[in-house]
């Protein structure tokens, strides 16, 4: 079986749930006694591309249609069958991202392909049975899913593998074009408006952030929760209830209903931990809450709690993490 990765990228730079993506492929291929291949889509640089040997990629495909710097379902779905095939890849491994989740069916559909979501360990390929561990119920349980079909697609979940660094090897970057039409772009957005992140991280990608909820009492204050991310070099985010009164915008908002994210670090300051806002926070890796009610039941999900103003923590805390650093 050969694998196929699906790289992301942006701005030039591969994402960190790609580098990860791209690590899982590479440790797939080597279980299957094979080399992993990846496919690029967004923006990219060829000298970034071959980076990805570091962490086990040996080719990358690249084409460079300009229409495909922005993502169109379409012509994504198009140019990633089409590696698909050019490679006779059995096994497509992507990122569970909104990219990822958006093609992942499309492909499955158009490849005559299993399908797996939110995967979160390596698969099992015992008899003959191709096993994968997947997580559901916003993350509260584990299911073993058992793929049959003779082409796998594994849409992993981030944070779940750490990249591999393996400094001083490259992949080579071959151009590639999958002959997208006019008609491949039907789905384009007419428009794309790029909203910034403040301290420039872009939330779902973020290894860090610094949450704020109705605690803050207004968005006058929001400077506390700005100056934190800032001295961490993390991503803002808020609760629901703050994007509903117009407090942050709605790309800020974290939860079942808004963005799902995956950081090393979660600070969640002055934020209950109302069970749909830990739907979208549970996969982070250390949760740390402030909050001056003892009961908030975010207290329970938390790796660290502190139990007082965040008036009074915030600007301590920033002071502390500026020393630090």
């Amino acid at each position: 079986m050969s694998v196929l990765v699906v790289v992301e990228c942006d701005g030039g730079e591969v994402k960190k749930s790609s580098l990860e993506v791209a690590s899982y492929g590479s440790q797939v291929a080597q279980m299957l006694g094979t080399t992993a291949t990846a496919v690029a889509v967004g923006e990219a640089t060829e000298a970034n591309l071959a980076k990805l040997g570091e962490q086990g990629i040996s080719k990358v495909l690249y084409d460079a249609e300009p229409r495909l710097k922005d993502f169109v379902n379409g012509a994504y779905t198009k140019l990633i069958a089409a590696a698909a095939e050019k490679e006779s890849a059995q096994v497509i491994v992507l990122a569970n991202s909104n990219i990822g989740a958006a093609v992942g069916s499309r492909l499955s559909v158009r490849l005559k392909a299993s399908l797996a979501t939110n995967v979160v360990e390596l698969p099992k390929n015992d008899g003959g049975s191709f096993t994968v561990k997947r997580g559901a119920f916003s993350g509260k349980a584990f299911a073993d899913v058992v793929l049959s079909g003779d082409r796998k697609i594994l849409a992993v979940k981030k944070n779940s593998i750490e990249a591999l660094h393996e400094a001083g090897k490259t992949a080579t970057v071959e151009s590639f074009s999958a002959s997208l039409s006019d008609a491949d772009f039907a789905d384009a957005p007419k428009q794309v408006v790029m909203q910034d992140q403040a301290g420039g991280v872009l939330l779902p990608e973020a290894d860090r952030v610094v949450s704020g909820g109705r605690g803050m009492k207004g968005p006058e204050n929001w400077h506390l929760i700005e100056d934190l991310a800032k001295a961490l070099g993390a991503a803002t985010a808020c609760s629901k209830p703050v994007s509903d009164v117009d407090w942050r915008p709605h790309h800020e908002h974290v939860g079942q209903t808004g963005i799902t994210v995956s950081p090393n670090l979660y600070i969640a300051c002055g934020i209950s931990g109302a069970i749909q806002h830990l739907a979208g926070v549970n996969s982070s890796k250390v949760i740390v809450v402030i909050n001056k009610d003892p009961e908030a039941p975010f207290f329970k999900a938390a790796d660290y709690g502190i139990v007082g103003d965040v008036f009074e923590v915030l600007p301590k805390l920033t002071q502390a993490v500026k020393e630090l650093n």
